[in-house]
């Protein structure tokens, strides 16, 4: 193998050496491009931002029948939330995005929608994060799968008040029976028929209808990744892909010249 001479190995090794003074002389030259760089990002990112559909969450609560508290249901719900949850879900809100795309001739919504219980309470909370320009169609769509939900809800109400009603009539005519028996008995009877029709008549007065609280409002904030954030991201790749043009830049140069020295 033949070595380079010693002055030769000497020049290679001082051009390969680049002291801090020689990294302010490059960031000098290049000052243009390193400007021309930063600025192309920034007024990208800007752009970008401008043109950023702002997304927001659009809430409906839902307050569910109510009964008397129960060994099965101390919370007093007619039906737990989450049961109305996991119907929402699986049933309703699929016929419902069906509705919706017939009626709005669409191929697919332009949000997600979910369904949650938020913690000890008796609600049913519909998200939905969109821009404002599908505000219309949340609500709309919201506005259908809580009809769902409240035509179920009352439906059950009824049939429950129906059956405690018929329960109530039985017991009113065991009392009435009792009253004029002449038995032993009979006041013993009459006593405790008189607590069963007041105990049904307090649960009657105790079943509440579900309450639609609010459907599809808007949140005051926008959601997913802020404007002010882009753009301080956009200010740092800007300056690190600056200073790295710089530097590849007086490569290139460097590497052209060795290249024409060496012809």
């Amino acid at each position: 193998m033949n070595n380079p001479p010693d002055g030769q190995a000497s020049r290679y090794a001082s051009d390969d050496e680049i002291s801090l003074v020689d990294l302010a002389k490059i960031l000098i030259k290049r000052w243009k491009l390193m400007v021309a760089t930063f600025a192309v990002i920034v007024l990208g990112a800007l752009a970008y931002v401008l043109l950023m559909e702002r997304s927001y969450d659009y809430v409906s609560l839902y307050q569910v029948a109510e009964q008397a508290p129960t060994e099965n249901r101390e919370d007093g719900a007619l039906e737990s939330p989450s049961t109305i949850v996991a119907k929402t879900s699986n049933l309703y809100l699929g016929s419902v995005t069906r509705q919706i795309l017939e009626d709005e001739g669409m191929a697919s919504l332009p949000f997600q929608t979910s369904v949650s219980n938020p913690e000890d309470t008796l609600l049913v909370k519909l998200t939905s994060q969109s821009s404002e320009a599908n505000g219309p169609v949340v609500e709309s769509f919201h506005a259908r799968v809580l009809e769902r939900i409240e035509q179920d809800q009352q439906a059950q109400l009824e049939r429950r008040s129906d059956t405690m009603q018929s329960q109530l009539e039985s017991t009113q005519r065991s009392l009435e029976l009792a009253k004029e028996s002449t038995s032993p008995s009979a006041a013993e009877l009459v006593a405790s028929y008189s607590q069963r029709v007041a105990d049904i008549q307090e649960r009657l007065a105790q079943l509440q209808e579900g309450e639609l609280v609010q459907t599809a409002v808007k949140g005051l904030k926008p959601t997913g990744t802020s404007r002010s954030l882009v753009m301080a991201l956009a200010i740092v790749v800007g300056g690190m892909v600056a200073l790295m043009m710089a530097f590849l830049s007086q490569f290139a140069v460097a590497v052209r010249d060795s290249l024409q020295e060496e012809e």
